[in-house]
């Protein structure tokens, strides 16, 4: 009778320790799950800027047209071997596009994004004075180069800035005007300079 008694108590202590040693080991766990879970919500919360379908698929469209306008012109560039090519002018449209895009999402009112697009310009003229300087190692140093190509990339960012608050229209018009500069008017002005030749010629037979 006593040894029954006996191993009844060892059994009931046993089942304590057992509940404790549960409850000690689920009180540690609870902690690291809370605090996994609060680093999952955070890395929710980071990329949840985007809301909807309809959020996504205006960011896509509007960094896609500035990305692509800006390759337009910059293919006419490398097609004439200039530095600046594709990729700089994909580049600076995409970059002009973002900078006034990301704050136009954050709720920034018209005085800051005018502040946004003074820095982008002031920006893109540091890339512009870099083409003009690049000319200088050429044979002829009197002759200015790179003039165009700085000022094909000062286009490029404001047809991306264009297309970053949402005026794509107003961004391919100004892309086909810029390519109508780049590759008419040269031909417009040699046919007139050599009309203009052609009739010192006549004056002085």
């Amino acid at each position: 009778m006593l040894l029954a008694l006996t191993d009844r108590r060892l059994g009931v202590h046993f089942c304590l320790c057992l509940a404790v040693h549960a409850l000690t080991t689920l009180n540690r766990n609870l902690p690291m799950d809370a605090w996994w879970h609060q680093v999952w919500l955070t890395l929710v919360a980071e990329f949840a800027d985007i809301e909807d379908a309809r959020q996504l698929t205006q960011v896509t469209v509007r960094l896609l047209v500035a990305a692509l306008l800006g390759a337009v012109l910059g293919f006419e560039r490398e097609l004439k071997g200039k530095a600046a090519g594709v990729r700089t002018h994909m580049l600076v449209a995409l970059g002009a596009a973002l900078f006034v895009l990301v704050p136009r999402m954050a709720g920034a009112d018209d005085a800051a994004l005018s502040r946004v697009v003074q820095g982008i310009v002031a920006g893109i003229g540091f890339l512009g004075a870099g083409t003009i300087l690049k000319g200088r190692d050429q044979e002829d140093v009197s002759h200015v180069k790179g003039l165009t190509t700085a000022a094909g990339l000062w286009m490029t960012a404001a047809i991306g800035v264009a297309a970053g608050m949402g005026r794509e229209a107003t961004a391919v018009i100004s892309t086909v005007l810029a390519l109508l500069v780049l590759g008419v008017m040269p031909w417009v002005v040699d046919r007139l300079e050599n009309g203009k030749d052609e009739n010192e010629e006549g004056r002085k037979h």
